[in-house]
């Protein structure tokens, strides 16, 4: 991936930035989700993004995102049954916790609401307190830099490592 940051047209990219990225794919490579050293068009989240699926199979699922825009990066990650890593949560680091009990996503009931109920929405418990999540906007990190990148593996490894037995 960092040879593939190399190319002019990522010039725009920080140095940082790139050893971010070049990182993230190694260690997340390293529990199976793979972006096959591709970057894609960005659409509307950015010049240009990374998308990490799980590797060996035929559609894999997307653990992660990277954002590349202009002048930052943003990491995004693919998280379900939030309740069910609530301990883990609540344990977490404060930039951990903020997309998941701060403002960024919040529900606003909008149009995709049908009869009180939206497939769009995240609902879950933190902190004593009942949140509501849009799904198109959360559990995004803004400027994430590699000191950060440990905690962010943890976290993946929470949602995505080997299932463990539930009683």
């Amino acid at each position: 991936m960092l040879q593939r940051l190399q190319d002019p047209q990522y010039s725009f990219i920080s140095d940082a930035d790139k050893a971010f990225i070049a990182a993230f794919d190694q260690a997340i490579g390293a529990i199976g989700y793979l972006s096959n050293g591709e970057i894609g068009p960005g659409f509307c989240w950015g010049r240009a993004m990374v998308i990490y699926r799980k590797g060996g199979v035929k559609t894999g699922q997307v653990a992660a995102r990277i954002y590349i825009r202009d002048d930052n990066i943003a990491l995004r990650l693919f998280l379900n049954n939030i309740d069910r890593h609530r301990d883990y949560l609540e344990h977490a680091t404060k930039y951990i916790q903020a997309p998941f009990v701060g403002d960024q996503g919040t529900c606003q009931h909008c149009h995709n609401e049908r009869d009180g109920t939206c497939r769009f929405r995240k609902t879950y418990t933190l902190q004593e307190r009942r949140i509501e999540k849009c799904n198109g906007l959360v559990f995004t990190y803004e400027r994430p830099v590699l000191d950060q990148l440990p905690d962010f593996m943890a976290l993946l490894r929470e949602f995505y490592g080997p299932k463990r037995q539930r009683n």
